[in-house]
């Protein structure tokens, strides 16, 4: 079998909901400037009728019609395969995803982190999903899983109104869906002063009495922070009980991620932004985290998760990959023992959108999401919601 193309293209269609008014958005890096922190998260109520949304998918094509989809895709992965990729993937054995992978990561000398990475996951992932298609099994069993049918899913609350009374009430409704545990996001930062610092004290205090002393609780602050003021949040959750706080800071700054982890009992998570197993271990010899959220998307694909697991868990660190790609950390998920992958991550008011031209979708069912049957990834596209497809 070899590869004849790797196809590039963009699906079009008429989005119909779920729709979620306008909520709050998370701390940012850029909010120390007053022009980027005024900025809110937009909303779109129902009666305001359709919206047309569009997706980019990458699929592997073979000369004996077996072929490998994924996304969707961001438009920077699509130039980084056009450009590099596909010209070096076509005539090569696509089954052979440990030598691709090798090779890939190879080939350009700023080829291991950074945009160029995350070309090569998504690839990876669609080469995974051709490999399960040729030989009639889904991902996770060429793992060598199924370690279990379903995955607890944690309900990721990112857009929710961050008003503590509000907050508390969502909450509790997600709880009583079934979900194994929630992620909050803070939104403030040292640009807004004490002030901002006392209202994400109040949200995470009020969330803690809603959900009762041991229900998982985390919280995101998505590298919003330096490193004095993340101290200080950290001294007042120390009492909370909190899951893990993460991305209290850009992942490279190890030092300080330590310095933090020795300084309070919040456990801390990062991976997001890391890329490769080579930067995980950074972390993980420096004793600077304790969870690990590497996606699948970005950091090296299944292919890099699957040996990130293997590094993490000598260390004993969970690793929780980030909910950008849900399928295909799921099938991860799926071959990996329960004590290496606990959870998977469930954006709630993204992952509708984000899945919509998908056939079948992938959400929860009481807060657990069954591993698909479908042979390589379980994905396919619903021709019925495309209304235009366009080559790129």
């Amino acid at each position: 079998m070899k590869i004849t193309d790797v196809s590039l293209f963009k699906v079009r269609g008429a989005y119909t909901g779920p729709y979620f008014p306008p909520g709050d958005r998370q701390a940012q890096m850029m909010d120390i400037y007053p022009e980027f922190n005024a900025q809110t998260m937009s909303g779109r109520r129902r009666d305001e009728g359709p919206e047309i949304i569009s997706e980019i998918y990458v699929e592997i094509l073979t000369d004996e019609g077996v072929s490998g989809l994924f996304g969707p895709i961001e438009d920077y992965q699509a130039f980084i395969i056009h450009k590099f990729l596909r010209p070096f993937l076509v005539g090569r054995d696509p089954l052979a995803t440990e030598l691709l992978y090798d090779q890939m990561i190879r080939m350009h000398r700023h080829g291991r982190s950074g945009m160029f990475m995350t070309g090569v996951s998504v690839v990876d992932c669609a080469l995974w999903d051709l490999k399960g298609k040729a030989w009639g099994q889904p991902v996770y069993r060429l793992l060598g899983g199924p370690t279990r049918s379903v995955v607890p899913a944690y309900a990721s609350m990112l857009g929710y109104s961050i008003e503590p009374e509000n907050a508390a009430k969502i909450a509790l409704d997600f709880r009583d869906q079934g979900y194994a545990a929630q992620k909050w996001f803070f939104r403030y930062g040292p640009g807004d002063g004490e002030a901002g610092m006392a209202k994400n004290v109040a949200l995470a205090y009020a969330l803690r009495e809603a959900l009762g002393p041991y229900y998982p609780l985390m919280f995101d602050a998505y590298m919003g922070w330096d490193a004095q003021y993340a101290a200080q949040m950290l001294h007042h959750l120390n009492l909370l009980n909190i899951t893990w706080v993460e991305e209290p800071l850009p992942p490279e700054r190890v030092g300080s991620f330590q310095r933090l982890k020795g300084a309070a009992s919040v456990p801390l998570a990062t991976g997001e932004h890391v890329y490769t197993r080579w930067q995980v271990k950074e972390l993980l010899v420096n004793n600077a985290i304790d969870f690990v959220q590497t996606d699948p998307d970005w950091t090296g694909g299944i292919t890099e998760l699957v040996k990130i697991c293997a590094l993490a868990s000598a260390f004993e660190a969970p690793v929780v990959a980030h909910g950008h790609s849900l399928l295909a950390a799921l099938h991860v998920a799926g071959a990996q023992s329960p004590a290496v992958v606990p959870y998977v991550e469930y954006l709630v008011r993204h992952q509708a959108r984000k899945q919509f031209f998908h056939k079948p979708m992938v959400e929860p069912e009481y807060g657990r999401i069954a591993l698909p049957e479908l042979p390589g990834l379980g994905l396919a596209l619903d021709e019925a919601k495309i209304e235009a497809r366009e080559a790129l």
